[in-house]
């Protein structure tokens, strides 16, 4: 009796541990897969679109990459891959935000939005990253994060978020920089004076070098119930506005073609 009891847990600790082994393979597995596509983003065949270097810090995490600006306290840029792979909708529990070890001149502190008013509003979303729970967590540095109003984080801002996750799906695989426009005489929050952009911005890409096209968004700091297709502008009038050349790499014959064009229809159904 007492033998086959033995057996039974034994069988059962058995079966626990090959399930939990295998979710841990898995998640690392996917884990290394995107470490492997989005760190550096300088693998062999691998379009490298990271805006051109500023003087400003370039911080390279495992799941995307930023441009942090320290007069501003927060990104330029944010940038990073999705695949269509990538979208999970596994329930992580939220993590408290942190700063950002990577940055030398230390990313904002989290106390600089308390009682602000302002959400700590990501550029790279959350929701982007939920194949895994360290490119979940990652998120949650306070360098991948602007002041945003409440009803325009969850409002406007987080419709387009989810339309860039249709469209990695639709389209398997999407390049997106995304950040505010940040210039003199902004608004500031808290004792490091965090600026408040007044416009944000977000780019998408989809393609290959020498056959890509572009779609970018510049929307108000304000809530909206326009459509997404209301706030379509060509690249240009952001690298305008932001003072950054996104898409370096590209062929200048390609990049002046595409970063012109404002064309909803064309990207949407081509």
């Amino acid at each position: 009796m007492k033998k086959t009891l033995l057996i039974s847990v034994f069988a059962v600790f058995c079966l626990t541990e090959f399930s939990f082994c295998k979710k841990e393979n898995v998640e690392n597995s996917s884990q290394s897969l995107a470490i492997d596509e989005n760190k550096t983003l300088e693998n062999n065949g691998y379009f490298d679109f990271l805006p051109k270097k500023s003087k400003n810090q370039i911080v390279k995490h495992d799941f995307y990459t930023l441009s942090y600006n320290e007069k501003y306290e927060q990104a330029d840029w944010v940038a990073y891959v999705l695949k269509e792979s990538y979208i999970k909708y596994n329930s992580f529990k939220r993590p408290f935000f942190t700063d950002d070890k990577m940055v030398s001149t230390h990313s904002a502190d989290w106390k600089n939005y308390k009682n602000s008013g302002y959400d700590k509003g990501h550029l790279c979303p959350a929701g982007d990253m939920k194949f895994s729970k360290k490119a979940y967590y990652e998120t949650f540095l306070t360098s991948n994060v602007s002041p945003q109003k409440h009803n325009f984080n969850d409002g406007v801002w987080n419709r387009l978020e989810e339309k860039v996750r249709y469209w990695a799906t639709k389209y398997e695989k999407v390049y997106v920089v995304s950040g505010g426009i940040l210039n003199e005489n902004l608004k500031t929050i808290g004792y490091e004076k965090v600026a408040v952009p007044n416009y944000f911005y977000k780019i998408i890409a989809r393609g290959n070098p020498n056959d890509m096209k572009m779609i970018a968004f510049l929307i108000p700091h304000q809530e909206s119930n326009q459509p997404l297709y209301k706030f379509v502008v060509s690249v240009d009038k952001i690298e305008e506005l932001s003072k950054q050349d996104f898409f370096p790499k590209l062929n200048d014959i390609l990049e002046n073609k595409v970063e012109k064009s404002s064309d909803y229809k064309d990207w949407s159904f081509n």
